[in-house]
């Protein structure tokens, strides 16, 4: 497998990060990250299809906020947290501690 690409900390842009951050399925994988020090894909797909999980990796991935490393047959993730926290100093602290919406209530 080749190794994935992820941009420098000084190439992180607000403005991805914040439209990563803004589906509730990419949020929901980046609180787990938060909560654990590596995960699995599969670990973290919540039972959706290989593309649409795919697809959210790589946007997270993109905007910096996520490391997906080769191990074996499977793919790690990480939360890059120091990075987040260096280029925005307390963003992700603050999106963390918002509590999601309680299901069936509008946000």
């Amino acid at each position: 497998m080749r190794p994935y690409k992820h941009p420098a900390a000084s190439e992180l842009a607000l403005e991805r990060v914040l439209y990563a951050l803004s589906d509730s399925i990419r949020l929901d994988i980046v609180r787990h990250l938060a909560r654990v020090e590596a995960a699995t894909c599969g670990e973290l797909d919540g039972g959706r299809p290989k593309s649409t999980v795919s697809h959210h990796f790589k946007v997270l991935r993109e905007a910096g906020l996520v490391r997906t490393e080769n191990t074996g047959t499977s793919h790690m993730n990480t939360l890059r947290r120091a990075d987040i926290d260096s280029r925005f100093p307390g963003l992700l602290t603050a999106i963390l501690a918002q509590h999601p919406p309680a299901a069936g209530n509008a946000a």
